[in-house]
């Protein structure tokens, strides 16, 4: 891949020399989580999606979770030390982290918020997640996502 194709999730992993490797299929932002997987002829236990999210306080947290399960609020909650937490609308998520809806990432946001793997995620040498642009994914191991993105796993689902 040509540098100048490369997303900013690839160049902070580049700069940090972690391995990775880049995916690229058809841009289409009505494609679920389970019809990428199937694009990548992956397991869509493997691949997982970035969710954003407020507590009760204020503070913003993002939840990484495999794209055939959903977050459940109440243990996201729980593992953020929040009373409650609920989804951001789609409207803030450019301002808020510079990434698109179906193109967000846990790696290279605006801000780093307290980020949260789900816990399934070490049962696999690599997992997929957005590389920051739609159309693009990035797969590298569990343990590099976590010291990257500074994620902690938790049972989020």
């Amino acid at each position: 891949m040509k540098n100048s194709d490369k997303t900013n999730v690839m160049r902070v992993l580049d700069g940090k020399k972690i391995p990775y490797v880049s995916h690229v299929y058809a841009p289409d932002p009505a494609l679920s989580g389970q019809e990428i997987a199937a694009l990548l002829g992956e397991e869509a236990c493997r691949v997982f999606k970035t969710l954003v999210t407020q507590g009760k306080s204020g503070q913003h947290y993002v939840f990484v979770v495999p794209v055939e399960e959903e977050l459940d609020l109440k243990k996201a909650a729980v593992a953020a030390g929040e009373k409650a937490v609920s989804m951001i609308k789609q409207k803030e998520l450019l301002p808020l982290t510079g990434y698109v809806h179906g193109g967000c990432s846990p790696i290279g946001m605006k801000k780093q918020f307290p980020t949260f793997i789900h816990e399934t995620a070490g049962e696999y040498g690599e997992i997929f997640v957005s590389a920051g642009k739609v159309g693009y994914q990035v797969e590298l191991s569990p343990k590099d996502l976590a010291e990257t993105a500074g994620c902690r796993f938790a049972d989020i689902v």
